[in-house]
């Protein structure tokens, strides 16, 4: 099981990381036992395999597993992170909404993950068959956005449709290397050092989303330039989107080029058997009608429907009001490292005979900052100046969020790993994992379009014929001040929409999530498991 970050929804987005590294966990891989029995055949156990010296060879591809990750980060970060930010002055939060579309080919892939593990050239690889061409398509991609992209984004009118379209297939293909690598990972590595693969994942797959979102965020704005880098001030920063985008297709390209050229893919003992894709699909319909499966199914779609309006609108409606994008950006790198610290934790609470009692404490404590997040929203100075004061109060909620989505995360995983069935682990914890990312996805559209539906915001235009129109989203604030005319608040859809999303949370969370959690939690782990004559 390679394992995670991004977690649930927090203040600055977190929501969306963990939508990426619940896919990631979920993708097929060894869990804990059959690691275990792979130490075990190897007459080794798991602190002499963690404590023998890595090879040369065993370094220099884990170097390259970085690099891979790390390259699936990028586009991530930018569709995830980057653009909703940008989008943010010309679009309203239902197009938003639209491009939030663009992720759920993530959050979908064990769809064609038995696909990409069958289907291959023996000459190429089992793995390269599948990583060459999606990283050269990527690089072309990459390359014709770059051209184009800047001139998208300088349009009154967004074509958001286009956009919408194009990361989506980036996604996809991101999703797709993404099976191709974690599978080339398992034979990669020496048996004893396979599990570093999830220490690549981890420190790649974050570095790309991170050098997309919060590194070139800053180097976009204007302010962060014109204050570190520059004598006379400019208008624009000093990475454009479109110059971002054909740096990383050259990269694309580069990398691409030395795996053709100098990088062979080894034969494997996986190589030696064909996999039937037909009966990896009739297992996870099985697995979907096991005793029980249908109640937690339930709670995984739902779960996060209390959380979803803070992660998906907050940071917006922070940006709104004049909160920089650089800012959102530096918070989300300080929350970084504390993960790390929150993990190790929340993995010791976790362990015992009740391993979803935390994730129960930090779903009321989520709901909590939820709230919070809110007020901070709504206590946003009146003359726009950010004081330290107000960024540490955002900073702090953005850290003590992400602690509680970090410690439900863990949790639920360490259910997952107990419950699910060894025989089929890489499948069954796919489906589980893609459940439970798709919670937090599918009602991300019908949230923000909910806050500009709720929104009441006019502009009474100074003008002769005092013309009053709608003014809630950026382009019609836009207008309202080249008319000499002043927008006027009303309603704020967020306020409400938040509010019933907490509302809706904690009544699930009284009412069904946790009586229904306490009953799956005491089931005999045996009643999750496939008879030996399905698996």
């Amino acid at each position: 099981m390679l394992a995670r970050k991004t977690r649930g929804d927090n203040l600055l987005g977190d929501e969306e990381r963990e939508e990426l590294m619940m896919t990631r966990r979920g993708s097929p891989s060894p869990g804990p036992e059959e690691r275990s029995e792979l130490h075990a055949s190897l007459g080794m156990d798991e602190k002499e395999t963690a404590t023998t010296p890595m090879s040369s060879k065993d370094s220099w591809n884990f170097a390259l597993l970085v690099v891979l990750y790390l390259l699936q980060g990028v586009p991530i970060g930018l569709a995830f992170g980057s653009i909703p930010f940008l989008l943010k002055a010309k679009m309203s939060y239902t197009q938003i909404g639209v491009f939030s579309f663009a992720h759920y080919p993530y959050s979908m892939k064990f769809l064609w993950s038995p696909i990409v593990d069958a289907v291959y050239s023996k000459e190429l690889g089992r793995r390269k068959s599948w990583i060459v061409p999606i990283q050269l398509l990527t690089g072309f991609m990459f390359l014709w956005l770059g051209v184009h992209i800047d001139y998208w984004m300088e349009q009154e009118q967004i074509a958001v449709g286009t956009l919408t379209a194009v990361f989506f297939v980036l996604i996809f293909f991101s999703a797709t290397q993404d099976i191709a690598v974690d599978g080339w990972a398992l034979t990669l590595l020496s048996k004893d050092k396979v599990s570093y693969a999830s220490t690549a994942q981890t420190i790649g797959l974050n570095s790309g989303y991170f050098l997309s979102f919060t590194v070139f965020l800053a180097f976009n704005s204007p302010a962060f330039s014109n204050k570190y880098f520059r004598t006379e001030p400019q208008d624009v920063g000093l990475v454009p989107l479109g110059g971002y985008l054909k740096f990383w297709s050259m990269v694309y390209f580069a990398i691409t080029l030395w795996l053709v050229l100098l990088k062979k893919e080894e034969r494997s003992y996986m190589d030696e058997s064909d996999i039937d894709i037909k009966s990896v699909y009739k297992i996870i319909l099985r697995i979907i009608r096991l005793p029980h499966m249908k109640s937690f199914m339930m709670v995984l779609l739902t779960a996060k429907i209390g959380f979803i309006a803070n992660g998906a609108v907050t940071a917006l409606k922070l940006l709104e009001k004049g909160f920089s994008k650089e800012d959102l950006a530096l918070a989300v790198l300080i929350d970084f490292p504390l993960q790390i610290i929150f993990g190790y934790y929340a993995v010791r609470w976790s362990s015992g005979p009740r391993p979803l009692k935390p994730w129960l404490w930090a779903f009321c404590a989520h709901l909590v900052c939820c709230v919070v997040a809110m007020l901070i929203v709504a206590s946003f100075p009146e003359d726009g100046v950010v004081t330290s004061s107000y960024f540490y109060l955002v900073l702090a909620t953005t850290v003590t969020t992400s602690f509680t989505s970090t410690v439900a995360f863990v949790s639920m995983g360490a259910f997952m790993t107990v419950i699910a069935d060894p025989v089929i682990g890489g499948t069954y914890m796919t489906l589980l994992n893609t459940l439970s990312n798709f919670g937090g996805t599918w009602p991300r559209f019908f949230v923000l379009k909910a806050v500009d539906y709720m929104t009441v915001s006019t502009c009474t235009a100074v003008n002769s014929q005092d013309e009053v129109f709608s003014c809630a989203s950026e382009p019609g604030k836009s207008i309202c001040t080249e008319l000499g005319g002043e927008c006027q608040m009303q309603q704020d859809g967020y306020y409400y929409v938040s509010s019933l999303c907490v509302t809706i949370g904690t009544i699930l969370l009284v009412l069904y999530i946790a009586p229904t959690i306490r009953y799956l939690e005491a089931l005999n782990p045996k009643l999750w498991k496939l008879p030996k004559e399905m698996s």
